[in-house]
C-alpha cells in the first residue's frame, strides 16, 4: 500500500504538469529514465522512509511502477475527478458546449464541455470528455455527444442549451447538430458562440474596405521584414532598450515594476483578432523603433537584396495613409477586444453579454458622431511628433502606393472622412447588428424581465411567464399556477431587501438568492433563472481544451491512446477538483478494478 500511494503521489504531479511520465530508454543503465521513474527516484533518494520500500527495495515481481498500472491508476484519477463534477450536477438540466479539431497525430478529436448552475447559484463549466471522431458530419457528431453522455450516465434530454461555432454542420437549420439534438430535447436552445461572431465581424470589415485591406497586407510585408531572422528582432530589441534609456534619463518616462516592458512585432493569427490588436498597439508605440531599424537595413550594403522591399515599406511606413489606418484600427480593436475579453469569463450570463453588445454598438455610434475631429487630431499630434507629413484636407486625394486610375475625384478629407472613418464604422455596425441577430429572439426578449439592474425596472410578470413556455418539460400546467404566484411574491420581497439593492447582472442575482436561502422560497422562479443562466455565451471553455491538448499531446506523445489522452486531458484541465479527490477513493477504485494479492509481510 505504501509503495501504490508513492507512485499514485508521483503520478498526481506529472498529471498536474500535464507532463509525459514514460522514458525513451527505463533500464536500469539509463541516465535518464523518464519523469515518473525520475521523480520516484528524488523521492527515495530525499527521504529514508520512501527508499525503504520502491525501487530497488521493492521485491522483484512488483509491478506498481509499470506502464499498465500507471495508466490504470491514471485512469482511476480521471474517474474520481469525473464523478465529483457528476456529483455536483446531480439531477439538474445543463447546457453542452463542442467543438472539434485535429490534434498533433492528425487525429479528429471532439471536445465537450458542460455549463450548468451549482449549489451556490453560480454558472460552472467544466470539461467532460474528448472523443475521437472519424468524420466531422453533423450525425458522427451527434452520436458520439450521446455516448459520451451517457458513459456518465447523462441523458440527451437533460439539455437545455447549446453552444458551438457557426460551422454549417453544427448550426444547420436542417440536418445539423443542433437540430438533432433538439428533435430529442426541444428546449436545447442553440446561441452562436459571441465570441465568434465578433471575430466574424472583424474579418468581415477587414476584407470589406480597400483601405483595410492595404493596410493589413502593409502590415504583413512589415512583419515579414522585421521578421525575417532573429537578427533584425534582435535590432528592434536593442533599439528600443536605448530609446527607453534615453527616454528615462530625460525623466520622460516613469520606472517601477511592470512598466517599460520589452516588446515586440508577434505575427497575428488569422482566427484570433485579438492577437491583430497586439500587433497594432506594439507598431504605433514602438513606430520611431521601428522606423530606425527599417532604415538601418535599409543602408546596409549586407542587406541589399531586400533593399527595393525595405525602401518601399519605409515609403508606406512615413505615410499618412498608414498611419491614419493604424490608429483607425487600433481604436476600433480596442473597443471590440474589451467586448471579446468581456465574453471569455466562465461566469457570464447571456443578458450581461447582450448589454455588452449594445454598448459597442453605441461607443461606435458615438465616434462616429463626434469623434472625427479628435480622432484626426490625435493622428496630426502623431505624425507632427515623428515627421510624418499631413496633407492638406482640401487638396485631391491621391492614394499612397497605389493607382490613381482606381481612385474617385475626392478631396483627401472627404476619402479619410466618408469613405475611411465612417465607411468602416458604418460596416462594423453593420456587422453588430447582422451577426448578432438573436437579440430580436422572443426567447431572449423574455429573458430580459429577470435583469435585477435599476431596481429591477425591466421586470415584468407576463414575460417570464412566457419564458416558462419555452421549457414545456420542466414547467407543467401546475407549476405554471405556482409560478405566477410566486413571480407577484418575489418580486415584492426583493425589491423591499437591501441585500438585493445594486445588482447588475443575473449572476449575482442568482447567488444572492441561495445566499439568503430565497432560491427554496422561489423555488420555481430560481429553476427558470436557473435555465436562463445555462445558455452558453462563449466557447471559451471548450477552446481552452484545444489549448491544453497542444500541451498534453506533443510530437513525442503523438502515439497516446485515445482513452489515456482523455484521461491526462482531464485531469490537468480540472486540476483544481482533481486535487480535491481524496487519495483513498483513487486507491479503492484502482482495487476494485479487479481483485489483486494484498502484500505479504515478511
Amino acid at each position: 500500500m505504501i509503495r501504490l500511494r508513492y507512485s499514485l503521489r508521483c503520478l498526481k504531479f506529472l498529471l498536474h504538469q500535464g507532463l509525459a511520465f514514460r522514458g525513451h530508454n527505463e533500464s536500469e543503465d539509463s541516465s535518464n529514465r523518464g519523469n515518473f521513474i525520475e521523480l520516484l527516484k528524488f523521492l527515495a533518494a530525499n527521504s529514508e522512509e520512501v527508499n525503504k520500500y520502491v525501487l530497488n527495495n521493492a521485491p522483484g515481481n512488483c509491478l506498481l511502477t509499470s506502464p499498465k498500472i500507471q495508466k490504470q491508476l491514471i485512469q482511476c484519477c480521471a474517474i474520481e475527478t469525473r464523478k465529483k463534477i457528476i456529483e455536483e450536477l446531480g439531477e439538474e438540466p445543463f447546457a453542452i458546449l463542442a467543438d472539434e479539431s485535429s490534434d498533433i497525430s492528425h487525429k479528429e478529436q471532439l471536445a465537450l464541455c458542460l455549463r450548468y448552475v451549482d449549489k451556490l447559484g453560480r454558472p460552472c463549466e467544466h470539461f467532460l470528455g474528448v472523443v475521437h471522431v472519424d468524420d466531422t458530419t453533423s450525425l458522427s457528431l451527434k452520436e458520439a455527444i450521446e455516448a459520451l453522455l451517457a458513459s456518465h450516465g447523462l441523458s440527451i434530454t437533460r439539455i437545455r442549451g447549446q453552444g458551438y461555432d457557426g460551422a454549417s454542420n453544427m448550426k444547420g437549420h436542417i440536418k445539423g447538430l443542433k437540430t438533432l439534438i433538439m428533435q430529442e430535447s426541444p428546449s436545447a436552445y442553440y446561441i452562436h458562440c459571441f465570441a465568434h461572431q465578433l471575430q466574424l465581424v472583424l474579418v468581415a470589415v477587414a476584407k470589406g474596405n480597400n483601405d483595410c485591406v492595404w493596410f493589413f497586407d502593409q502590415v504583413s510585408l512589415l512583419l515579414n521584414i522585421v521578421g525575417v531572422s532573429c537578427k533584425r528582432h534582435g535590432m528592434i530589441r536593442n533599439s528600443r532598450l536605448e530609446s527607453v534609456m534615453k527616454a528615462i534619463e530625460c525623466e520622460e518616462l516613469e520606472t517601477g515594476s511592470g512598466l517599460n516592458q520589452e516588446r515586440g512585432l508577434p505575427r497575428p493569427g488569422d482566427t484570433r483578432w485579438g492577437s491583430h490588436y497586439r500587433t497594432i498597439v506594439n507598431i504605433i508605440s514602438m513606430y520611431p523603433t521601428i522606423r530606425d531599424v527599417l532604415i538601418t537595413l535599409g543602408e546596409d550594403p549586407t542587406q541589399k537584396g531586400d533593399w527595393p522591399k525595405i525602401h518601399a515599406i519605409v515609403g508606406v511606413f512615413e505615410s499618412f495613409d498608414f498611419v491614419f489606418a493604424a490608429h483607425l484600427m487600433l481604436i476600433i480593436l480596442g473597443y471590440t477586444n474589451e467586448l471579446s475579453e468581456c465574453l471569455q469569463r466562465r461566469e457570464q450570463d447571456i443578458l450581461n453579454a447582450i448589454s455588452l453588445v449594445r454598448v459597442a454598438k453605441a461607443r461606435m455610434q458615438k465616434l462616429r458622431s463626434n469623434g472625427w475631429d479628435q480622432f484626426l487630431q490625435r493622428v496630426t499630434l502623431f505624425c507632427n511628433k515623428h515627421g510624418v507629413q499631413v496633407p492638406a484636407m482640401d487638396g485631391q486625394y491621391v492614394p499612397y502606393g497605389r493607382s490613381a486610375r482606381f481612385a474617385r475625384n475626392q478631396t483627401i478629407d472627404d476619402h479619410f472622412r466618408r469613405k475611411v472613418f465612417i465607411g468602416v464604422i458604418d460596416h462594423i455596425s453593420q456587422e453588430l447588428d447582422n451577426r448578432f441577430d438573436e437579440v430580436n429572439l422572443e426567447l431572449l426578449s423574455c429573458m430580459s424581465a429577470f435583469s435585477p439592474a435599476d431596481s429591477f425596472a425591466s421586470f415584468k410578470a407576463q414575460k417570464l411567464r412566457r419564458l416558462a413556455d419555452f421549457y414545456p418539460n420542466d414547467f407543467f400546467e401546475s407549476h405554471l399556477v405556482k409560478l405566477e404566484l410566486q413571480l407577484d411574491n418575489y418580486i415584492d420581497d426583493i425589491r423591499h431587501e437591501d441585500s438585493f439593492k445594486g445588482l447588475n447582472n443575473l449572476v449575482e442575482l442568482s447567488t444572492k438568492l441561495v445566499q439568503t436561502g430565497r432560491h427554496k422560497i422561489y423555488d420555481m422562479v430560481y429553476n427558470l433563472l436557473k435555465l436562463v443562466l445555462l445558455l452558453p455565451v462563449a466557447t471559451a471553455s471548450v477552446e481552452r481544451v484545444f489549448s491544453a491538448l497542444t500541451f498534453v499531446k506533443t510530437k513525442l506523445r503523438n502515439k497516446m491512446r485515445d482513452s489515456l489522452l482523455d484521461d491526462c486531458l482531464h485531469t490537468f484541465i480540472e486540476r483544481d477538483i482533481f486535487f480535491q479527490v481524496d487519495e483513498d477513493d483513487i486507491i479503492n477504485t484502482f482495487m476494485s478494478f479487479r481483485k489483486r494479492r494484498p502484500d505479504k509481510k515478511k
